[in-house]
């Protein structure tokens, strides 16, 4: 896109925003959100190690900002070594899941231990959510742009993606996601690397808001007919 001075306007990634006000605005609210949550984090804890014990946390390689690598955290929601097990996509009815993981990651909950890693400067409450590192390194120049910004603990993605393992099925995890979600998925990071600002952000936390509590309500709706 052209300026008036016919000058090529930068992306939203180059401002100030994104650079300085975001990161603000990331301490601030990360730091609020673990000092009342902290108790949530223990029942968590508990209820996993109880469950299949130890560790508590997964943890995995994924594209980080600027494309600098990183381990992202989450609440352990599957059998140990489930990375041996199976692939990186998780498949609908995934036997590797654990009773609280299915809990867990219906809620969402499993993703918790990310706020840490929000106020340490790892990831941004809003922003692309990270990729396993063998779909960052094959990047295009385009996609590229995807790593200007934070990885988010939700996007536009995570709102389209909610129910991503009944897209990608019970079979060929990895397959159908390469093939039905990966490319609309970086597309949708692109656009948010290119419009990042408070407004977009507003825009998807309330939306991610209202797609995890539709989810919610259709596993209750789900139990309660069963």
């Amino acid at each position: 896109m052209l300026t008036g001075a016919g000058q090529k306007k930068k992306p939203s990634f180059c401002g100030i925003y994104n650079r300085y006000i975001k990161r603000a605005i990331d301490i601030l609210i990360s730091g609020i959100a673990l000092c009342i949550l902290w108790p949530l984090y223990l029942i968590i804890a508990v209820l996993i190690a109880v469950e299949d014990g130890f560790p508590i946390f997964y943890r995995a390689d994924r594209g980080g900002y600027l494309g600098q690598p990183f381990r992202i955290c989450k609440f352990r929601s599957m059998v140990k070594n489930a990375d041996q097990i199976g692939g990186g996509t998780t498949a609908l009815h995934d036997p590797r899941i654990t009773k609280t993981g299915c809990i867990l990651r219906k809620t969402k909950l499993d993703e918790l231990p990310q706020i840490a890693q929000v106020f340490l400067g790892k990831m941004s409450l809003i922003g692309p959510r990270p990729e396993l590192l063998r779909y960052v390194d094959a990047y295009s120049d385009d996609e590229k742009d995807i790593l200007q910004v934070r990885p988010g603990i939700t996007d536009f993605s995570s709102v389209e993606f909610i129910n991503l393992d009944e897209i990608v099925g019970s079979e060929n995890a990895d397959e159908m996601y390469e093939k039905l979600v990966l490319k609309r998925k970086n597309e949708l990071r692109i656009q948010y690397a290119h419009t990042v600002s408070l407004k977009v952000d507003a825009l998807i936390l309330f939306k991610t808001i209202g797609a995890v509590c539709r989810k919610i309500c259709g596993v209750l709706k789900k139990e309660a007919k069963g």
